[in-house]
């Protein structure tokens, strides 16, 4: 049976996840730490310790080869491929083999322009009811492909 582990904190598509899962019949573990509060009447919620990373390294630590891991962290994503896992953002952009070297390379980069204190970067834009139609529709598609067919009645 597929899993889906959920990077959580400020995650805004917890409830899109959870309704395609319900669907398929998937079940879900959301990962947070102590400074976010969950809860679902769908989902296990794991509320890991405060402290740098704790999340990720939980994730990892829960993670197997088949599993589907829903994060923005591109270093998340990068460790779930590396078990076997599926890893899609909450953009709906699936993380594989041939994107997340790229990936990775422009998060350094972007890194370096920020400490260099020479480039304002602009965060992320509001999120829109496209953007949560567009993560629907991609992780739908994913838990087809993995499943091989049609969601549970």
């Amino acid at each position: 049976m597929t899993r889906i582990l959920v990077d959580a904190d400020a995650c805004p598509v917890v409830r899109l996840v959870e309704q395609a899962a319900k669907q398929f019949g998937h079940p879900v573990t959301l990962l947070c730490d102590t400074n976010h509060i969950l809860q679902s009447d769908y989902s296990e919620v794991r509320v890991i310790g405060a402290g740098a990373d704790a999340v990720d390294f939980a994730l990892f630590n829960l993670c197997h080869a088949g599993d589907v891991v829903v994060t923005q962290d591109y270093g998340v994503a990068a460790m779930a491929l590396g078990k076997g896992a599926y890893a899609i953002h909450q953009s709906g952009r699936l993380y594989t083999d041939e994107n997340i070297d790229q990936l990775l390379m422009e998060r350094h980069l972007a890194r370096k322009a920020r400490q260099s204190g020479k480039h304002h970067l602009r965060g992320p834009r509001k999120r829109t009811h496209e953007d949560d139609e567009r993560f629907l529709q991609a992780f739908t598609k994913l838990l087809q492909t993995i499943q091989g067919g049609t969601p549970h009645a």
